[in-house]
């Protein structure tokens, strides 16, 4: 069977996509790894950023000795997907982001990293510090820092950047219409810059993965895949 990565958010992990993976597996070998720092993997010494996260998406393909793979990222899964297939294109065969964000700035970034104070999470989104605790162990609270890292790395030197029209690899760009971090703008703008790729926007739909509706998410999949 064909190779399926999925690849996680920033803060995210592989058990949110726990809901797809029954049907999802009657197509592909699906695999869910984890970005470092995240579920029970170390933080790196080196700090984080996205050229590492690329780094270690390729070489999970290696050791696992996968070629021609589709990938679905979601939010920041999404733009290593594409970093990914920016400097591999023989390995993939395509890829699908959700709720990815791709305007960053190094203001949008401070705006961003500035919410991920685990002090100020844990006084006003009690629950989130509850879910960051159970799905990362008690490093959340370096981890929160670490992506500050990532997303303020990312304003200053985003890859993508004057890089879309390079990617030939076949993407659609998918986006909530009730997304607050990622705009149908942006969105619509690299979709646009993209030579071979489709938009879709998900009625009703908001950033966080287990806010979007399985059944919407999969035929959407299904149809650019072209699962029957």
């Amino acid at each position: 069977m064909p190779n399926l990565i999925l690849l996680h958010g920033a803060l995210g992990h592989s058990d949110i996509f726990k809901p797809y993976l029954n049907v999802l597996s009657s197509y592909f070998t699906v695999h869910t790894p984890l970005f470092s720092g995240h579920g029970d993997l170390k933080l790196p010494e080196g700090g984080l950023n996205i050229k590492k996260y690329v780094g270690e998406l390729s070489e999970y393909c290696k050791v696992n000795h996968l070629t021609d793979v589709s990938i679905f990222g979601h939010s920041m899964g999404g733009y290593v997907a594409l970093c990914y297939a920016m400097e591999n294109p023989e390995n993939v065969n395509s890829v699908i982001t959700l709720g990815t964000k791709f305007d960053w700035t190094e203001e949008q970034a401070l705006k961003e990293s500035k919410m991920l104070n685990p002090d100020v999470i844990l006084e006003k989104i009690p629950q989130y510090a509850q879910l960051l605790e159970s799905q990362h162990g008690t490093k959340w609270k370096q981890l929160l820092p670490g992506i500050a890292d990532l997303m303020i790395d990312l304003g200053k030197n985003p890859p993508l950047e004057n890089n879309f029209a390079t990617i030939t690899t076949p993407v659609q760009i998918m986006v909530g219409d009730k997304d607050n971090m990622v705009t149908l703008e942006e969105s619509s703008r690299v979709y646009r810059s993209l030579p071979n790729a489709k938009l879709a926007v998900l009625p009703d739909t908001k950033h966080p993965i287990d806010k979007v509706r399985p059944d919407l998410l999969l035929n959407l999949i299904k149809d650019f895949w072209n699962l029957s």
